[in-house]
């Protein structure tokens, strides 16, 4: 016979039980993870050296991290559609476009997709969560959730280490998996660009950043403005291109291709010999768009004015483009007229060009 009362033993536990995670627990986790899948995500579009392949994967875990605390986010968003709010269409706008970029970049991870239209499937991605960032922003305003002391417990700290541990096995899961089925995927650079017209110029895609056009340049009265510690020099493109220094160089766009090419001119350390005080190296595009390096980066950038042994078409460049070795596209300016030593520090500048 049953112990008498065990029945109502066994309810009234399974009653008080608690939750792996509450619906505040939930938002807050979502919260945390969000801002590390958006710093991860801007810090991997800035790195291109390989060293750099855990900043890309740190941010893979993170958005699976996302993936593991949707099924409890969907209780959560179940009990708020029964609330009668006016702002209840951008929240499900906002959950949308989040979806999106979730599905893009699994999408990018596998291959399956590469893109729709003209526009790649990684690009897509980053438009996506650049374009939810203000909605989740707006959301994490108008519902706060905030932080208690009791949050940091030995049962938080257990909780994120399962969460991490399972995004962990998750992406290691995935990358087997690509890699096993042979998905075009495992074809990919660990930035998650898929290589494009390896030593073959004419296949470079003739991509710019942002609003950046190609510029009509006649090479003629061309000159290429060169300031150093000793002064300003000007120099015709036949001065440039009686240099022959070919550097073999992968270009990574984050836009989602990469293309390794044998790029030819000048070295910039011999453009630029006397450095002074000089703390960093500006490059300046006949376009407006500059770009400012370390001056340690100095020895290892090219001014290209050839690429596969023939000049530089005029969209890519011409009549000279900057070459940066172990950095992302945007980085690579093109249709320069300007290198200049600078006495400010190469953290002074936007994380990414603002046009």
């Amino acid at each position: 016979m049953p112990v008498a009362g065990g029945d109502t033993v066994g309810v009234d536990a399974h009653r008080t039980a608690r939750p792996w995670l509450t619906p505040r627990g939930t938002n807050l986790a979502l919260l945390v993870v969000l801002l590390l899948v958006y710093a991860t995500g801007a810090a991997s579009e800035a790195t291109g050296a390989p060293g750099g392949w855990w900043v890309t994967s740190a941010h893979g875990v993170a958005a699976l991290a996302v993936l593991a605390l949707l099924p409890h986010k969907r209780r959560v968003v179940a009990r708020g559609l029964r609330r009668a709010r006016s702002t209840r269409w951008l929240s499900l706008v906002m959950a949308a476009l989040l979806a999106t970029t979730l599905l893009t970049g699994l999408a990018s991870a596998t291959g399956l997709v590469t893109g729709v239209g003209n526009l790649g499937i990684l690009w897509l991605h980053i438009a996506g969560a650049l374009v939810v960032l203000p909605l989740v922003h707006w959301h994490a305003l108008a519902r706060p959730t905030r932080p208690r002391r009791t949050d940091l417990s030995r049962r938080t700290a257990l909780r994120a280490g399962v969460l991490g541990a399972v995004s962990v096995a998750g992406l290691g899961g995935t990358e087997v998996a690509v890699a096993a089925l042979e998905l075009p995927g495992a074809r990919r650079r660990f930035t998650g660009s898929v290589e494009t017209g390896r030593l073959v110029p004419a296949l470079l895609p003739p991509t710019s950043w942002l609003d950046d056009r190609a510029p009509t340049v006649d090479a003629g009265p061309w000159r290429l403005a060169v300031a150093d510690a000793a002064g300003t020099s000007h120099l015709a493109l036949g001065e440039l291109a009686a240099f022959s220094t070919t550097r073999r160089v992968t270009l990574d766009c984050t836009s989602g291709w990469y293309s390794e090419q044998d790029w030819t001119g000048v070295p910039l350390s011999a453009l630029l010999p006397d450095r002074g005080s000089a703390r960093s190296v500006l490059v300046t595009s006949r376009t407006g768009y500059s770009a400012r390096l370390p001056l340690t980066d100095l020895d290892r950038l090219l001014l290209a004015t050839a690429v596969g042994g023939a000049p530089l078409s005029a969209l890519h460049g011409f009549p000279a483009r900057l070459v940066a070795p172990g950095r992302r596209g945007f980085w690579w300016v093109k249709w320069v007229d300007r290198v200049e030593l600078s006495s400010a520090p190469p953290w002074w500048r936007p994380p990414f060009p603002l046009t």
